[in-house]
């Protein structure tokens, strides 16, 4: 048996443990043939060489990752220890330290935390249109809304204009209390929480007040046309073909859109199609015009959302086999056409 102490006196101990020692205890389940201690500001492994040469390599990469960024999630944790592709996440902590996408509060960096986050930042650089299609809890919305600050920020563009579709998921609220906009806000709740992370609070009230950020429901588009704007259509698997092509075709000079979606979240009533699907499949190969794929590996929540995803894909696969392959053939047929391409440019 061999034993190795490992010190973490550049990092704060208290985020690489967990509070009350919950990153540990996911350490010692990704390597139980390993006996695990801390002590302090050490770490020793006592056990096989072969498994503690892999287990200080990806503790190693999480105090690099520390050592940027002061921070790093449970979920995040757990997937640089080991996840299912544990590759794309060991090339993504290695990455470009300068690469921060938008300083927030208190100097708070905000990064593309996976490879397809990174790649959508990537695309929305070299293309005016982007569609980032994936599950809930991936990141397409904040990482969307950190890109239109940077924007804002760089003086590329003049204002930013955040926009969902008003539709209810399973729950009226017509009958709330208030005027229009007070009863609008719900709806558009993660629209503001992602701006409250990325700028200060009086800030963000001045750019309200003289609408340099706008935040309207996806029916106050019509008619309008959007220049020098960053644009986002969030949860656009609840517009409509007709409401789709109204935002695409808002898009004026100088102007960047990303429209986010997840097409197993549809709250459209059932004799409703969703635009996104049909916007996805016939706005391939147009140049400018760029598709994301994000999915369960690109969770940035609690690390049980991940597994959480995949059981209820598996319920419904088993419920309902139509629906599963309509919605699951959508992302497929989008990964493929993004290797043709990619294989083309290879060429």
């Amino acid at each position: 048996m061999t034993e190795t102490i490992i010190n973490l006196t550049t990092v704060n101990p208290i985020e690489f443990f967990g509070v009350n020692n919950g990153k540990l205890d996911i350490l010692k389940k990704r390597f139980p043939l390993l006996k695990i201690l801390s002590r302090g500001t050490q770490i020793k492994l006592s056990g096989a060489p072969e498994q503690i040469e892999s287990a200080k390599e990806k503790i190693t990469l999480i105090v690099s990752y520390l050592e940027r960024n002061g921070h790093m999630s449970e979920n995040y944790f757990e997937q640089v220890l080991g996840g299912d592709d544990a590759e794309k996440v060991d090339h993504f902590v290695e990455r470009n330290p300068n690469e921060v996408l938008v300083f927030g509060p208190n100097g708070k960096s905000v990064r593309a935390r996976t490879a397809n986050q990174k790649r959508l930042a990537q695309e929305a650089e070299k293309n005016d249109i982007v569609f980032a299609i994936g599950p809930a809890g991936t990141g397409k919305t904040y990482t969307a809304v950190a890109l239109a600050v940077r924007a804002l920020k760089n003086k590329q563009v003049k204002k930013i204009i955040l926009t969902r579709p008003a539709v209810e998921a399973g729950e009226s609220l017509g009958f709330l209390p208030g005027d229009l906009k007070e009863k609008i806000d719900p709806y558009l709740r993660p629209l503001y929480d992602a701006l409250d992370d990325m700028i200060p609070a009086d800030k963000l009230g001045y750019y309200m007040s003289t609408r340099t950020i706008e935040i309207a429901p996806l029916a106050y588009m019509r008619g309008r046309t959007l220049d020098n704007a960053f644009i986002i259509l969030d949860e656009a698997q609840n517009s409509t073909e007709l409401q789709l092509k109204m935002f695409l075709t808002r898009i004026g000079a100088n102007a960047k859109a990303i429209i986010t979606g997840d097409m197993t979240q549809v709250d459209l009533p059932r004799n409703q199609k969703s635009g996104l699907s049909t916007a996805v499949r016939i706005l391939q190969n147009i140049e400018g015009i760029a598709h994301i794929e994000l999915d369960e590996e690109d969770v940035v929540r609690h690390r049980l959302v991940k597994q959480i995803l995949r059981a209820y894909n598996r319920e419904l696969e088993e419920s309902n086999p139509q629906e599963f392959r309509r919605t699951v053939g959508i992302t497929k047929r989008m990964a493929e056409e993004r290797e043709a391409l990619e294989g083309q440019k290879d060429v």
